[in-house]
């Protein structure tokens, strides 16, 4: 499934309605280039499980949690990782299989990060800045998330 937004709004609106089939043990993997909305699908999806703080770029920080929500919100970075081993630094695991949601950025960097995904959602930007997100769903939750996104 491929998705198109023309803007910030069109991306977080994306993210709130997939939000809303969110379930505990979700894993979201994002892809994509700095700068291709990968933070702004996080901050629309804080919004649709209805979490009081607004996320930012998780950049200098490996995972931030938001609570207060409809499920707590779990957003990694693994960018700064140099490898796998230091996923059990960060208990990318035991987070995961947890009471929330996981997005994770730069989650394809390793298999085994990747392997807990439900959904991998792929960002591209266009020349006319226009995004392009390609889902890919691994599992029947996933394709739970993309249905509700289309709703």
């Amino acid at each position: 499934m491929q998705f198109v937004s023309h803007s910030v709004e069109d991306t977080q609106e994306l993210a709130h309605r997939m939000a809303q089939a969110a379930q505990p043990g979700d894993v979201i993997l994002l892809v994509g280039d700095l700068g291709a909305g990968k933070t702004h699908f996080t901050q629309g999806f804080a919004s649709g499980l209805h979490t009081p703080d607004v996320p930012t770029s998780p950049t200098f920080n490996l995972v931030c949690e938001y609570q207060g929500g409809r499920l707590p919100l779990y957003h990694f970075d693994l960018y700064r990782l140099e490898d796998a081993s230091q996923l059990d630094d960060i208990d990318y695991w035991g987070i995961t299989e947890g009471d929330g949601v996981s997005l994770v950025e730069w989650g394809d960097k390793f298999p085994e990060a990747a392997d807990e995904a439900c959904l991998t959602l792929d960002f591209a930007v266009a020349l006319d800045g226009t995004r392009t997100i390609v889902a890919a769903s691994a599992t029947e939750r996933g394709e739970a998330l993309v249905a509700a996104a289309t709703a």
